[in-house]
């Protein structure tokens, strides 16, 4: 099998590494903003954060292209005995980046609960008003009153 140079896997997981630790921290942002509701930059952040899956995909496709040159099967368990023995500068970054990537897993599951429960609330409010509206009609479509005999006082009345 051919073996990847160090050198080059080396810059690769570097390069990951930054890309995931910058993805992380945007996540963060995103949960700072989801908690002190900042809602109005959400959109900008939701395109950074497209564009940081899409470069950590292109990253760890070419990573994984790298190390499947020496490697069948590309389980952590295999990749960290291969760094261990080939690459050993590799492995502190390769341990760094599994963490950080688990970290930014948690970070995207707890803003993704931070926003179904916003939506739940925006939802309960939407209803509660929705029947107050329709409770509180006090003109029809044809701009006279639509109180019914016997459904309380009219207005101007005390």
């Amino acid at each position: 099998m051919d073996h990847p140079s160090c050198p080059e896997l080396l810059t690769a997981l570097t390069e990951e590494l930054r890309v995931v630790r910058s993805f992380a921290d945007l996540l963060r942002q995103e949960q700072r903003l989801l908690t002190e509701n900042g809602i109005d930059q959400l959109p900008a952040l939701a395109e950074q954060k497209s564009t940081y899956a899409l470069q950590l995909n292109e990253i760890s496709e070419g990573r994984r292209r790298l190390l499947q040159k020496s490697l069948p099967v590309l389980e952590n368990a295999a990749i960290q005995a291969w760094l261990t023995k080939n690459c050993a500068p590799g492995l502190a970054l390769w341990q760094e980046i599994r963490v950080m990537a688990e970290q930014a897993q948690q970070l995207n599951h707890i803003n993704g609960e931070l926003i179904q429960m916003k939506l739940r609330h925006n939802q309960q409010t939407l209803t509660v008003l929705s029947n107050a509206v329709n409770k509180a009609h006090l003109y029809g479509p044809d701009g006279q009153t639509s109180f019914t005999p016997g459904s309380g006082r009219s207005l101007g009345n005390v």
